[in-house]
């Protein structure tokens, strides 16, 4: 697996979250013998003995069941101590959610309708918002206690922690809260910008990409990067960067030479198509 990634023309990997723990004696040997360097590791890595399919949100900070939230410490910090073998420099966490049903998939559907612009669009996304700030305190806290406490157990291994944007509208912290989420946490904590799902939430009307990103530029720690194509059939991401609808040019001023990029694309992308997303990207931001 490392080999093929290394192959494909990239001197650092991202270990991500559909890595079962059967791989990691042999990412260790491959790591060791120098076939490849790892930049970062997508919590929770490796999987949970008897999980075989990714899965980022299998235990959430943000759950009132205490065992879950246990199960999330004891695995978010096995992250930590694999990162740390693999001389990783940052995690990537999800924080959780609060409890909201459907309004995804009916906003998701109604822009794919091009029915983002009517007043029905306008009062679910006021509904939905109602709903989700009435909830949202407890997640918050939560979330925020687990990460400060995992905030310390990566820094005594020298590792950045990164909260990534959702895409998804039940997931905290909301973009909104985004700034002050992140006030409230060690400085080894960081923003992490997942392109696509910037983009989708550009798409749902939520955000303005590059301002979105441009007032999180102080806590930028690095990026997930991947294009959004949108059809007949709903928004579609983890596509090679520059087939889709992704201004990189304009996110461009932001995006600094420290800032640690990670190309993340769906397993049936084919291989000249990595190549091609690779070579647009370092085309648009440069070899850094």
């Amino acid at each position: 697996m490392l080999r093929e990634i290394r192959d494909l023309g990239f001197e650092y990997a991202e270990l991500s979250h559909g890595i079962r723990i059967s791989l990691v004696p042999g990412i260790f040997d491959a790591v060791q013998a120098g076939e490849i360097k790892i930049s970062t590791l997508h919590n929770f890595c490796p999987l949970p003995m008897g999980v075989h399919w990714p899965a980022p949100n299998l235990f959430k900070f943000s759950s009132e069941d205490r065992r879950e939230r246990e199960s999330a410490w004891k695995h978010s910090l096995k992250t930590i101590e694999t990162a740390a073998r693999v001389g990783a420099r940052l995690v990537v966490l999800h924080s959780g959610q609060v409890d909201i049903k459907d309004y995804n998939e009916k906003l998701e559907d109604m822009v794919t309708r091009g029915e983002r612009d009517t007043t029905k669009y306008r009062k679910l996304v006021e509904e939905m918002e109602t709903k989700r700030e009435r909830k949202k305190e407890r997640a918050v806290e939560l979330a925020l206690d687990m990460i400060r406490n995992l905030a310390d157990a990566a820094a005594t291994e020298g590792l950045l922690l990164g909260i990534e944007n959702r895409e998804a509208v039940e997931e905290i912290p909301f973009d909104h809260d985004l700034p002050m989420f992140l006030a409230q946490l060690p400085p080894n904590v960081r923003y992490w910008h997942d392109c696509g799902h910037a983009q989708i939430k550009e798409n749902l009307g939520f955000i303005q990409h590059a301002m979105h990103l441009e007032g999180m530029a102080p806590r930028l720690g690095g990026f997930h990067i991947h294009d959004v194509i949108a059809d007949a059939e709903g928004q579609h991401d983890h596509c090679p960067p520059g087939s889709g609808m992704i201004d990189f040019a304009g996110l461009r001023p932001l995006v600094k030479p420290e800032h640690i990029k990670v190309i993340e694309l769906s397993p049936g992308v084919g291989t000249e198509d990595v190549r091609r997303g690779f070579a647009f990207i370092k085309s648009v931001w440069g070899e850094e």
